[in-house]
């Protein structure tokens, strides 16, 4: 996971800080000491690891953190306030005012452009858009067959005249069209190269000069490291882009790409993808970021994960059938989907305060696991799922069969699920007993 080292590093350094009662200026440097070299270690910028340790410095020995009670807390506030503002302090908002509003999406091949054209279709959609995805990479063999193919699965219409037009009036036309058919998003996936070569500058400045984009985002791959930075800076002084996408955040990046890009180009850092399914697109905010590489988690984030993924009415019907321990299998499973939703176990309990890459790999988060519990389920009939005090010794043969697992994980998952409505019938014993005493109900039951 993106950032996992660096974060395990610093927060290694800064809490050797922690642990002191008074900081001396030797205490502040060995620390930033550690901090550059994970940074550099990171691959970011130089001049931009240079930059940060010398501003943190600078705040961190004056005379307000030397004599707080708590100096070690006021250091590390000040790290998380810093990396806050070499992100760029606060999300980044597209412009969206003009109707149709048109976005131009440019990028070197391989960044995953064309997927990212799709998903923030998509990410749009969710917010009562209509867009408009437009197939002007015209060269790339099948470039324009994937990106009607990306349109279908996120149900978003796609505007391609095929591979002998010219990009630059592909993209009039699309606006044209956009107007007649009340799309009020123009979302253009522009073709790409694998290096960049003035054909490429030129195309893209004919496309900018003709349709006037309000936002010209540049998607780079998050794995290239510094290489990205350098692409992003040459790209901004062609076209003067309005900000960054950076794809495959959620593979072994090392993180140097968000953290130099704003400071290079000085140009925001809009949308990140932290995976391969078409809603993996999130809004870039570096606050939250900063506080999940200190180990501070990120609840925000988390919480409007939650509320979009899971289904409210049906939370409120699990809770009723908890109340009187009617639940069943086939409540478990519908548990176990929505969560699946949410993305990735250990990326989720990243974002939980407190919880850092070490104790991630100590809790051993196992989605394998999850997988053999969905089919152990799905492999039970209707009855069983609805009386497990049914399934013997040959339904229980019978089931790790069908599941491809063994017999000793379908008892396991049988005694566990035994274990959680006895805990289930306490829970709801104990507020019958405190609603007799006139007292509260348990917040779980309210």
């Amino acid at each position: 996971m993106v950032f996992e080292s660096l974060g395990e590093k610093m927060q290694n350094a800064l809490g050797k800080l922690k642990k002191k009662g008074k900081l001396t200026e030797k205490d502040v440097k060995n620390a930033m000491r550690e901090v550059k070299l994970a940074l550099l270690e990171a691959d970011v910028n130089f001049k931009v690891v240079k930059k940060f340790i010398n501003r943190v410095q600078e705040r961190a020995v004056g005379q307000e953190v030397m004599e707080s009670l708590t100096p070690g807390q006021h250091v590390i506030k000040i790290v998380n306030e810093e990396l806050t503002e070499l992100m760029g302090q606060k999300e980044s908002k597209l412009d969206l005012s003009s109707s149709p509003s048109v976005i131009m999406m440019c990028g070197l091949q391989g960044a995953g452009k064309t997927t990212t054209t799709g998903k923030l279709g998509l990410l749009l959609k969710k917010k009562a858009k209509r867009p408009l995805l437009v197939a002007c990479d015209v060269y790339r063999p099948a470039a324009i067959k994937q990106l009607q193919v990306v349109g279908t699965k996120v149900d978003v219409p796609v505007f391609a005249m095929g591979n002998n037009q010219n990009p630059v009036n592909i993209a009039k036309a699309a606006i044209e069209h956009a107007k007649k058919h009340n799309n009020d998003v123009v979302i253009i996936d522009t073709a790409g190269r694998l290096h960049i070569d003035e054909n490429l500058m030129d195309e893209l400045e004919n496309i900018k000069t003709e349709v006037k984009p309000s936002e010209i985002l540049l998607v780079v791959d998050s794995m290239t490291g510094q290489d990205a930075v350098t692409v992003a800076d040459k790209f901004n002084s062609k076209l003067e882009i309005s900000g960054v996408v950076l794809t495959k955040l959620d593979g072994d990046a090392r993180g140097g790409a968000a953290l130099s890009i704003k400071a290079v180009t000085e140009k925001p850092i809009k949308f990140v993808c932290m995976g391969e399914k078409f809603e993996d697109m999130e809004i870039f905010h570096p606050d939250r970021m900063s506080s999940r590489i200190l180990g501070m988690g990120d609840v925000l984030s988390l919480i409007e994960k939650a509320q979009a993924n899971i289904d409210a009415k049906k939370a409120m019907d699990l809770e009723k059938k908890l109340r009187t321990q009617q639940f069943t299998f086939d409540d478990f499973l519908d548990q176990l989907e929505q969560m699946k939703n949410l993305g990735p176990l250990d990326e989720l309990l990243g974002m939980i305060p407190g919880v850092n890459s070490k104790q991630l790999k100590n809790l051993k988060v196992d989605d394998k696991e999850l997988a053999h519990v969905e089919a152990i389920i799905k492999s039970m009939t209707k009855e069983e799922k609805n009386n497990p005090q049914i399934i013997d010794a040959s339904r229980r043969k019978r089931i790790s069969k069908g599941s491809g697992t063994n017999i000793q994980d379908v008892n396991k998952l049988l005694k566990q699920f035994k274990e959680t409505k006895k805990m289930l019938k306490k829970f709801s014993g104990m507020e019958k007993s405190m609603k007799k005493r006139g007292k509260f109900g348990l917040p779980f039951f309210k």
